[in-house]
């Protein structure tokens, strides 16, 4: 089991910043995948973020070159920096972590809302 846990959402206006948290409930090394999605209203699930196997990271299209990951070993954190922040950026940021044993283990935190004015 991996429990997560998101901070940092909140209302900011167009060109702004924030910084998402995600703590994981043990040690991220354990845990094969894991990043961040995102939900707008009315619109399916989609990729923000996220880490694979090793370091290597995966960024949706329309965050690219605004967005970054990084990940605090130590911590079991995972952060999301998001720069030049856009109305359309708008949505429930949920945390994700996937686990491969014999089975493939997904796991979602409650997420947390960013709200982006113009």
């Amino acid at each position: 089991q991996v429990q997560l846990v998101e901070s940092g959402g909140g209302l900011v206006q167009a060109g702004g910043s924030l910084r998402l948290s995600c703590a994981a409930s043990r040690s991220i090394y354990s845990i094969n995948a894991m990043g961040w999605y995102r939900q707008a209203p009315g619109k399916e699930r989609e990729l923000v973020a996220v880490f694979t196997s090793g370091s290597t990271t995966n960024y949706g299209d329309s965050v690219k070159g605004r967005f970054t990951i990084s990940r605090d070993n130590a911590k079991n954190t995972v952060y999301l920096q998001m720069n030049s922040l856009k109305p359309e950026d708008t949505a429930v940021y949920y945390c994700n972590a996937r686990v491969v044993t014999t089975l493939l283990q997904e796991y979602w935190g409650k997420g947390t809302l960013v709200t982006v004015s113009s």
